[in-house]
Parts: C-alpha cells; sequence; structure tokens
C-alpha cells in the first residue's frame, strides 16, 4: 500500500464504488445515465481519457519555476546544510526565474524558512504521524504551500493546485495526494485560528506560546527574553524582538573610506543611513549593478557591523595610549569590518593584520581590502589560529578588534535558518572558543591599547559573562564605557541613539533595525 493513502481523505476515486472493477472484456467502461459510453474527448478524435482519477487540486504536473526553486532552496538548507542567503542566487539563475517571479520566489522561501515553526506545528495537528517520519522532500512541500494558505496572499485552491502539482514534479503521485489532503484540512483555519488552536496560551506558558506565534524554539525565546533584561531593556519588548526577527531587513551599504562618497551613491539610488558615517541605505533590487559596489569602492555591510567597528576605529582615539601603530583584526573573515579598519588605518599611519583561520575565508578578506591596497592601505592577510596570536605576538598592537565565532542568534531576520539549525549546547563549545580568542587578543595588545570584543548575539553566555568571566582571571586589562566610541561613529544628526546604561552597547533590531551586536570595548593598563 503507498504510504501515503491513509491520509487522502475519502479513498481512491477509480469509480463510484470504490476500486476498479474488472470484467472479461477488460476494464468495465464508465456509461452515463442513458447508458451510453462517455466520450475521452470533447469535439472530433482525441483520444479517450474516461474519467479523471485525481482530484482537480491533483492534475497538475509540473511546478511552476518560482515554486521549483523555493523548494530546491528549502532541500538545499534542510539536506546540505547551506546557507539561505548563499543558496537561493545561483538556483534562482538555474531555472531562468525572472525578476518579478524571483521577489515572489525569495518571500516564499525566507517566509517559510521564518515561520517553519509554526507551520510545523500546524502540519502537526494535520497528519496522523509524527514529523519525522514524513519524508523531507515531502515536508518541505507542506510548508510551502501552508506557508502561501497562511501568510501571503495567495488564494487557497491556487496554492493547494500548485502545490500539488509542486508535489506531484517532485515527490510523485502517491505524495501529491498527501499533499493534497493535508493542504485541504490547513485551509479550513486562518493563521490565527490555528494558531488559537495549537498554542498553549501566553497565561500558561507566555515562552512555548511566543515560540509558536512567533515562530522561533522556545529556548531561544528565553535566553532572548533574559538578554532583554541583562542589558536593561524591559523582557515586554520581547514580541517586537521576534517579530523583527520575521521581517526582512533593509539592504545597507558601507562607503570604503576615501574611495566614495555619499553623492556618489545618492545619484546611482542610495538613500541616507540611519547611523554610520559610512553608512548608506539601498530601497531595493540588486546592489551589484552600483559602480562603485561593482568596484569594491562600496559594498553591503549591515549598519550595526559598521558601528561596532568604526568604535574601535574612530572612537578609541582617545582611550588608546603609546599607539604601537598596528591594528589586528583577530577573526577577520569575510572581511567587512577589515575593510574599514584599513580605510581609516590609513589616516592613522596604521598597518593592519588580519587574521583568519580557514584559508578559503582569508582569501575573502583579501578581496574585501583590496581596492583600499590599491589606494595605499598596509593590510597583511593570514590564515592563522587566532588563539595562538597572543602567544606569538605578544603586546604588539594597539587596536584589536576580536569579533568572535558565535551563535548568530543577533542575525535571525538575515539568517532565518540559524533558528533551527542552533541547540543551547552549542553555547558551551562556543564559549570555550571565545573565551580563548578573548585571551589572545588581550596577550597581544600592547599596554594601553584598547580591544573591541564583539559578538552577533546578544546572549548572556556569548557577551557579558565572556568578559566578565576572562577579566577576572587577570589585571592587566579593564573595561571602558563604550557608548561615546560609538557615538563618534555616528551622523551627526543623530539623536538618542538609544546605547543604553553601558559600560557595554548593546544593539536591537526593534531598536536600531540593526542585527544585535554587541560590544564591550576593554583597555590593556599601561
Amino acid at each position: 500500500m503507498n504510504r501515503y493513502r491513509q491520509d487522502r481523505g475519502g479513498g481512491s476515486r477509480r469509480d463510484q464504488h470504490g476500486d476498479r472493477r474488472e470484467t472479461r472484456g477488460g476494464p468495465q467502461r464508465h456509461r452515463n445515465a442513458k447508458g451510453r459510453e462517455r466520450s475521452g474527448s470533447r469535439g472530433r478524435g482525441g483520444p479517450r481519457r474516461g474519467f479523471s482519477r485525481q482530484r482537480p487540486g491533483e492534475r497538475r504536473r509540473e511546478s511552476t519555476p518560482s515554486r521549483r526553486a523555493a523548494f530546491e532552496a528549502m532541500q538545499a538548507v534542510a539536506l546540505d546544510d547551506a546557507y539561505a542567503n548563499l543558496v537561493l542566487p545561483s538556483i534562482l539563475r538555474r531555472h531562468r526565474v525572472d525578476a518579478r517571479d524571483a521577489a515572489f520566489t525569495t518571500e516564499l522561501f525566507y517566509g517559510a524558512l521564518r515561520a517553519q515553526g509554526r507551520l510545523d506545528t500546524v502540519i502537526a495537528a494535520c497528519v496522523d504521524r509524527p514529523l519525522d517520519q514524513i519524508e523531507t522532500a515531502v515536508l518541505n512541500v507542506l510548508r510551502l504551500g501552508a506557508y502561501q494558505m497562511l501568510d501571503m496572499n495567495v488564494a487557497p485552491h491556487a496554492a493547494a493546485s500548485e502545490t500539488v502539482g509542486l508535489a506531484r514534479d517532485v515527490t510523485g503521485a502517491g505524495a501529491a495526494g498527501f499533499v493534497n489532503a493535508v493542504l485541504r484540512r490547513i485551509s479550513e483555519k486562518s493563521a490565527q485560528e490555528w494558531i488559537q488552536e495549537v498554542a498553549p496560551t501566553r497565561e500558561e506558558n507566555e515562552a512555548a506560546h511566543l515560540a509558536v506565534v512567533h515562530s522561533h524554539p522556545e529556548w531561544i525565546v528565553r535566553a532572548l527574553t533574559d538578554a532583554l533584561r541583562i542589558h536593561g531593556r524591559s523582557a515586554a519588548e520581547i514580541d517586537d524582538l521576534l517579530t523583527a526577527h520575521n521581517t526582512a531587513p533593509q539592504i545597507d551599504l558601507v562607503m570604503r573610506p576615501g574611495l566614495t562618497d555619499e553623492d556618489e551613491l545618492a545619484d546611482a539610488g542610495a538613500e541616507k543611513g540611519r547611523w554610520s558615517v559610512f553608512g548608506m541605505g539601498w530601497p531595493g533590487g540588486d546592489p551589484g549593478r552600483i559602480p562603485a559596489v561593482n568596484e569594491g569602492r562600496a559594498a553591503v555591510q549591515d549598519e550595526g557591523s559598521q558601528m561596532v567597528a568604526l568604535a574601535l576605529a574612530l572612537g578609541a582615539d582617545s582611550l588608546v595610549e603609546g599607539d604601537t601603530g598596528r591594528w589586528l583584526d583577530l577573526c577577520a573573515g569575510p572581511g567587512g569590518k577589515t575593510a574599514l579598519l584599513a580605510g581609516l588605518s590609513v589616516e592613522q599611519g596604521a598597518e593592519v593584520l588580519a587574521v583568519e583561520v580557514q584559508e578559503h575565508r582569508t582569501g575573502l578578506v583579501e578581496k574585501s581590502v583590496a581596492t583600499l591596497v590599491d589606494a595605499g592601505a598596509e593590510v597583511d592577510c593570514i590564515t592563522a589560529d587566532g588563539t595562538t596570536i597572543g602567544t606569538d605576538r605578544p603586546g604588539e598592537f594597539s587596536r584589536i578588534l576580536a569579533d568572535v565565532p558565535c551563535s548568530g542568534l543577533g542575525a535571525l531576520r538575515r539568517r532565518p535558518e540559524s533558528r533551527w539549525r542552533r541547540q543551547p549546547g552549542d553555547l558551551a563549545q562556543l564559549g570555550r572558543l571565545q573565551r580563548s580568542l578573548l585571551a589572545s587578543a588581550l596577550d597581544a595588545a600592547a599596554p594601553g591599547g584598547v580591544i573591541a570584543y564583539v559578538t552577533c548575539s546578544p546572549h548572556a553566555a556569548e557577551t557579558v559573562l565572556i568578559v566578565k568571566d576572562v577579566l577576572r582571571r587577570r589585571d592587566d586589562a579593564e573595561v571602558v564605557d563604550a557608548r561615546d566610541a560609538v557615538q563618534a561613529g555616528l551622523r551627526a544628526d543623530v539623536g538618542d541613539a538609544h546605547l543604553g546604561d553601558g559600560p557595554f552597547v548593546q544593539l536591537w533590531p526593534h531598536i536600531h533595525g540593526t542585527d544585535a551586536m554587541f560590544l564591550a570595548l576593554i583597555k590593556k593598563k599601561a
């Protein structure tokens, strides 16, 4: 028996009695009310086809390129651990999806990834088996169909028809019937009605309720709620924060220092940035068509990333004592922050050492700084272990950026797959690496030098607790207030930047419209 048959509801529709009946002369012909055999085709000629054996939603045999592309991207993320932002463009090109349909595919793919937890909860309520017993391809088809029905402006019948066609195309007829039956059940309720049915109330279990409503793992909801409190904000902001994670981020541009300016980018269609003195906004479309971006004089970079790099490159001027003229980017890949440091190092007459542990990422750093090197910046990119730099080159650098590997919980709006991949146990392993890298940075710092400890995560176990744990074991360094340093890299017309009470700075998607970057400035005692 087909493994999906039991969930189709109503069984086979081969004839009005159920299974197809046989006679001596072969299969029985279907007849109309007057006893005449029904013609297989209207008009003259054509083969006899009898009655359709499929429901209307099952008859489409080919999926649209836009939906097929979304499905293949979902599969790559699920089966190959692909990154959403890297895998989709090549799939769109392979299927030759035009610009209008590409926008639909992008919304469908990223939206279904963000909503995956909530969609799975709804799907689970409509099937009679655990989701881990459903093939990944079938489950991804169901997610795409459910997202169109519940979250996009796609008519339920159209969403069902197209999704069943996709199922038939990529998984076969049996799965198509299963998909059709499940989608019919999903279409019976709105998204809000499903939430009311499958989610616990906020009073019963707030974290579990928010996990379904905003489609985040429950442990992340709890961790982010705690992070808000630890960084001096109200836990009541958790709804706004989770909502921001489910909103596509604006594209931010960064001007490479000395290589372009606001006027050039504005002429190309860019808009004034919100925070960074080197930041611009891009309203939509491919920023690669901007000449300055294509030539490496500007790049795509979140303004939060710009702000923490500028805090070290511009804001630490008054903090550094006994400048050695040597700067270090300890975890440089892929090179966006390195490029900002490189551009600003020229005015300071400084040299930059960019360290990356993975050779292919070292290549990305070299590519990011190439135009700046051509313009006179002195940057040396090497492949090395950042945890040993402090031992290999002690007391050498007056400014050090330690943008350490982290859980990425601060960039969930940009990397929706991360919320489903990360597990609480990851933090312990990351924490050991983060401590080692910060200790190495402190050893590599010259007396009077400044270290910027940066993560793209607001989780306390990766931010405040790491800094406090490392510093309590040594007496040669101290935390300094990072707020004035961040302010030094902001536009002159920025009012209250909502930088908190110090000494640390934590940015937030729902407050700043940036990734949730954390910054601690630490000074090595002179």
